[in-house]
């Protein structure tokens, strides 16, 4: 069991073919950067964590626009800050990638037109120079990025970082946009956050006796068993006898992803399960009224440190958690952090019986929800 970051007081008000969609709750014009677009085109949890990189670069455009992928695109309408969001599936990023085609090519590169800056945000293990030259084929005069690679003429501030250092993800994205020469407003402590208001949720958390919509906020844990990657999975059987642990603890639990087949497996009989039942604006409201949320490196663990909710986080160690663990919030980290997998960025386990997290029990998880909640 780790200790990651350090303990803190919850806050009062917790902080295809290319396509776009209006966002919610436009800011006032702030400072003539003129329609500035904010990339990062990989999965819900990567977008949650570019939040505060978002809100910077919002204090100088005009109009903010997003591009995301087709997993994070969810995440990006929830940001504060944003205007419009752009879908397009990157073949170069998606995990199941599409082939290069020259119509999604120029269905994007006319999408962007119009776009005066743009600011790409990458993962260390991605390249944002072929976005940056679509970004040039549609008139974008000024680009920021990280690139330890040459860029050439594709990128006017190459921003480069050491990334033997490991770094977390939300300040390395924010060291970019402080790059392009954006930084947060003052009073903005740099952490994760939602756009307000969220989902009334007492049709979801009213099965569970005296659980209302915010009123009786952190009177039950969350237990989220899926995630995108079976390398970072906890096995099923162990997140059901957890949850059977809890209630026998005296919590009450609810399930929440999905897969409602593994949900309503992990919930069983004395759970709440909300498989498949939560929009993510609405999933967003359960976990911030949980006391707990116990879920793997998956994007409900960033969406928890973006409502202010504590994470017990199973985390295998295939990337590093100084990197990736909930950012900003109390976190106990469980899992073997220095197993034969580490580092390796595996998608599937590379070593036989998963003993990162199979070692991992239901009363180290009690132990560690006790402990956030104290």
């Amino acid at each position: 069991m780790t200790r990651h970051g350090a303990r803190t007081a919850r806050q009062a008000a917790k902080p295809g073919k290319a396509r776009a969609a209006s966002g919610k709750g436009r800011h006032p014009a702030a400072g003539g950067r003129g329609r500035v677009l904010v990339a990062r085109l990989d999965d819900v949890g990567d977008v949650l964590l570019t939040g505060p990189a978002v809100r910077a670069v919002r204090t100088l455009a005009d109009e903010l626009l997003f591009l995301a992928g087709p997993n994070g695109r969810r995440a990006a309408e929830l940001l504060p800050g944003v205007d419009r969001v752009i879908e397009w599936r990157a073949p170069w990023i998606d995990h199941t990638p599409p082939p290069v085609s020259g119509a999604e090519v120029d269905a994007l590169v006319s999408a962007l037109r119009g776009v005066d800056e743009a600011v790409v945000l990458t993962s260390f293990h991605q390249s944002a120079l072929p976005l940056a030259l679509l970004l040039r084929l549609a008139g974008v005069r000024r680009i920021t990025a990280i690139s330890n690679d040459y860029p050439g003429s594709l990128l006017d501030v190459r921003h480069q970082v050491d990334e033997s250092v490991d770094v977390p993800e939300a300040e390395r994205m924010l060291a970019v946009a402080r790059a392009a020469g954006f930084d947060l407003p003052p009073g903005d402590d740099g952490r994760l956050a939602v756009r307000r208001p969220l989902p009334d949720i007492r049709g979801l958390t009213g099965q569970l006796p005296g659980v209302g919509a915010g009123a009786d906020e952190g009177t039950y844990v969350v237990v989220h068993p899926g995630t995108t990657a079976p390398a970072r999975t906890w096995p099923a059987e162990r997140h059901r006898q957890a949850v059977r642990e809890l209630a026998d603890d005296g919590h009450r639990v609810v399930v929440t992803g999905t897969e409602r087949e593994l949900t309503a497996y992990v919930a069983g009989d004395v759970a709440v399960d909300l498989g498949g039942a939560t929009t993510f604006p609405e999933l967003a409201a359960v976990i911030e009224h949980a006391a707990v949320l116990v879920a793997g490196n998956t994007g409900p663990a960033h969406l928890a440190a973006a409502v202010g909710t504590p994470v017990v986080s199973l985390f295998a160690p295939v990337v590093p958690a100084e990197r990736w663990a909930p950012y900003g919030v109390p976190t106990v980290l469980l899992g073997d952090q220095h197993a034969p997998c580490r580092g390796s960025r595996a998608r599937v386990c590379p070593v036989p019986g998963h003993p990162c997290l199979s070692q991992v029990t239901g009363e180290q998880v009690v132990k560690a929800v006790r402990e956030l909640m104290q």
